[in-house]
């Protein structure tokens, strides 16, 4: 360290330490304000990220895999990436292959309550935005029917999206993760109902790539982790004992309008986010 650099601080250092700050206490109390009743947290969630485009699928603890790979079929999609050592990871292979016992609720849209939850109503969701060559051309499910002479329709076999892990360091997986794979799948600490958004928490095994590249980022959200506000969420996790590297907290998909004021989904991330939400 230079002289006049150390002369300088040590000038800094005595000032400050002669005229201590004490500072000023914090009033949390508009913030611990914000309150809903538990079963108007999900609702409100639900409407404020609708509005921005953002999808739900319901399904339960025990069909979710299932629910999820009907969904994932029926719009094309041909590939999932997930991380593997996690517990949903594990729980989605381990469900894979069961068959669902009923649709999901909204048909995979949320639009079966849209209606009345989203200033904009249905037709705010924007048309899907995957390259055609992953979309099915001869049906809007995917391929699951076809005509046949004399207006009859055959059923045929919907193909099952391929789980691809995130088992590989990011250099190996690059060209797949930019060039083939379709959605991500990661898990959430919860939501704010204040904001309308989900908290994501990067860590190794389920690095913030998930979410990020693929053009569908699917997001799990359990019903027993729903907050009022980031404050609440924040204390009741015990974020000052740890934290990732960043925390993520997301309301819809990727959107811009840098570019002449037209609104543009996908530059800076997913395209779509769908949120899974599982009930008890």
């Amino acid at each position: 360290m230079s002289d006049a650099r150390n002369s300088i601080l040590t000038k800094l250092r005595a000032t400050r330490d002669a005229h201590p700050l004490t500072p000023p206490a914090s009033d949390f109390a508009p913030i611990e304000a914000k309150q809903w009743a538990a079963e108007e947290r999900l609702p409100r969630i639900r409407r404020l990220m609708e509005a921005v485009h953002t999808e739900f699928l319901d399904a339960t603890e025990a069909d979710w895999p299932a629910v999820l790979r009907e969904f994932l079929a029926r719009e094309g999609v041909e590939s999932l990436l997930y991380a593997p050592a996690t517990e949903a990871g594990k729980r989605l292979v381990e469900g894979w292959n069961a068959v669902s016992p009923s649709p999901p609720r909204g048909e995979g849209r949320g639009e079966g309550d849209a209606s009345h939850d989203s200033p904009e109503g249905p037709a705010a969701h924007p048309p899907n935005p995957l390259p055609a060559f992953q979309r099915s051309c001869a049906s809007p499910v995917g391929n699951a029917s076809k005509a046949r002479v004399g207006g009859e329709r055959e059923s045929t076999p919907t193909p099952t999206p391929t789980l691809i892990p995130y088992d590989r360091p990011l250099e190996d997986l690059k060209p797949q993760l930019f060039e083939s794979i379709d959605a991500g799948l990661t898990t959430t600490r919860g939501a704010i109902a204040e904001t309308g958004s989900l908290i994501l928490w990067p860590t190794a095994d389920e690095p913030r790539t998930l979410s990020l590249i693929p053009h569908i980022h699917i997001a799990l959200l359990r019903t027993d982790a729903l907050y009022d506000t980031f404050l609440q969420a924040m204390r009741e996790q015990g974020w000052a004992q740890a934290m990732p590297t960043n925390v993520l907290l997301v309301s819809g998909p990727s959107k811009t309008a840098d570019i002449e004021q037209t609104l543009a989904y996908g530059v800076h991330g997913p395209k779509r986010l769908v949120v899974l939400v599982v009930h008890p």
